[in-house]
């Protein structure tokens, strides 16, 4: 996409003339990490965030999605999930205990942290002289900012530079009844146990939730449209809903989608009844069933619809998403950060990188740009999946099947082999011939995000299958099956499952 990086014609380059030498709009990790980077040059900032509220009433307090319905609270509860099965399988280690889980307490005991980090958010931007506004912004040209407080309360101001980083918000279908449903934005602020869940759709959100509310004890639902985790290796996504199905208690409804949902009373309890119908082999076949929560967590749109973006002329892609080159829009005036951003990792990493690196391009000596190629991710399931650059698919699609070698083998998580000897991982390899450089990385395990992010590292500085071989794992984990792989899926030799 082509960039504009000379003023337009008119516009003033002399920050004097500005109340601002930059507006961020958008107090995410993204944007508070370029408004903090910026401020450290001594520049003037403003940083405004607005939540705006669900159709539940969820709001919430300064640091964006991933602070306070996201990554913190996912992965709290998440481990709240994990002790719980720690718990049951005690029993076999000796233990004699007989859990019960409140989730009142779980989830005032996670808001309570959150609330020390918006608190320290607004602290640390206050000794960092950024200015936060909490106001809803919107541009009015490439320089000018409206603002409107929760009262309604308009205020403009203006900055030489602007930058976006408005994020995202969960996708609801447009089906009859949808108010009824929640998403993970009202699921981390709910007071009252979740019940009986459907969980509609197939991203990792959906099957996090998942996962955490059926450790926590709740009958949970998962319906799904077609194939899990879209854009992540299908052979490990497939592996993490046999996973879910046999040893966590999770029913999977393949082939359908929602056509309604209605309130339902049994008693004096209102209920949600879902009908859905087929899809793809199922289509012509329904199904109804009644839940006392419907979770939806169908994907993200991005946040860039009624903020002036078309006013000034930013491009955006056909979902939205602002079109970028090193995170300059074709608007000399404007940049863009974070999830708003057309084909970027929806990763607060990647935010918080690319908010420091493009702060310091602008106001220091700078030239370095984000890195967005081999990032690690993990998805939090009860098994959990790490992965590092390109699935077998895209690594095939990309370099052709003759020049990828894929080298796979089980995983048997030590911890589990005397109370679920029978729940093995799994690991994968993607190399690059002739020289084996690691293109790819995946692995089903207990805490695959610990073991991920040293196996990125490696990647960044160009691994090879030959260094993995040389490399002495650490024993007994599961981090070490990397270093002892030699069955490649080509050879069609079976896996075999063994001890040390």
């Amino acid at each position: 996409m082509a960039t504009n990086t000379e003023p337009t014609t008119g516009d003033s380059m002399d920050s004097k003339d500005y109340d601002y030498d930059l507006i961020v709009i958008g107090g995410g990790s993204g944007g508070i990490a370029l408004a903090r980077e910026a401020a450290k040059f001594e520049k003037r900032v403003a940083m405004l965030d607005f939540v705006k509220p669900t159709v539940h009433g969820s709001t919430w307090g300064l640091g964006g999605t991933c602070v306070n319905v996201g990554c913190i609270p996912k992965k709290l509860m998440h481990q709240a999930a994990l002790i719980g099965q720690a718990m049951k399988d005690s029993e076999k280690f000796g233990y004699t205990v007989e859990p019960s889980f409140a989730w009142e307490t779980c989830i005032q005991s996670i808001r309570d942290y959150i609330g020390s980090l918006n608190f320290g958010y607004r602290t640390t931007m206050r000794e960092e002289n950024v200015k936060y506004i909490n106001a809803y912004g919107s541009l009015l040209d490439r320089h000018r900012v409206k603002c409107v407080n929760k009262r309604g309360e308009e205020n403009i101001i203006s900055g030489l530079r602007i930058c976006i980083a408005t994020g995202g918000r969960p996708r609801v279908p447009d089906v009859p009844g949808k108010d009824l449903c929640i998403t993970s934005d009202d699921l981390f602020l709910r007071r009252t146990a979740p019940g009986k869940t459907l969980v509609i759709g197939a991203s990792y959100v959906a099957l996090e939730c998942a996962g955490f509310l059926a450790g926590m004890g709740y009958d949970v639902t998962v319906m799904v449209r077609s194939i899990l985790l879209r854009g992540f290796d299908q052979e490990m996504a497939t592996k993490i809903g046999e996973n879910m199905e046999t040893y966590h208690n999770i029913k999977f409804l393949r082939g359908f989608v929602p056509q309604e949902f209605t309130n339902e009373l049994e008693g004096d309890t209102k209920r949600i009844r879902v009908n859905a119908t087929g899809s793809g082999s199922n289509a012509g076949q329904a199904h109804s069933d009644v839940f006392d929560t419907v979770l939806v967590a169908t994907g993200r749109d991005p946040c860039t619809s009624g903020i002036g973006l078309d006013t000034v002329g930013v491009k955006l892609d056909d979902k939205g998403f602002i079109l970028s080159d090193n995170e300059k829009t074709n608007v000399w005036s404007i940049y863009g950060i974070g999830d708003a951003l057309s084909g970027k990792p929806e990763l607060t990493p990647t935010a918080i990188q690319a908010g420091r690196l493009l702060a310091r391009r602008l106001y220091g000596e700078s030239t370095l740009a984000c890195d967005y190629e081999n990032v690690a991710t993990t998805v939090f399931t009860p098994l959990e999946y790490g992965c590092c650059g390109l699935s077998e698919e895209d690594a095939i699609a990309r370099h052709g099947e003759d020049n990828v070698e894929v080298y796979h083998d089980h995983v048997l998580p030590l911890e589990l082999v005397i109370p679920r000897s029978e729940e093995f991982g799994f690991v994968k390899v993607i190399t690059l011939k002739p020289e084996e450089r690691v293109i790819g990385f995946h692995i089903l395990a207990p805490n695959a995000g610990e073991i991920t992010q040293g196996y990125g590292v490696a990647m960044k500085c160009g691994l090879t299958k030959e260094q993995l071989d040389a490399a002495i794992g650490i024993h007994p984990t599961c981090a070490e099956n990397p270093t002892t792989m030699a069955t490649t899926k080509r050879s069609g030799k079976e896996l075999k499952s063994g001890g040390c």
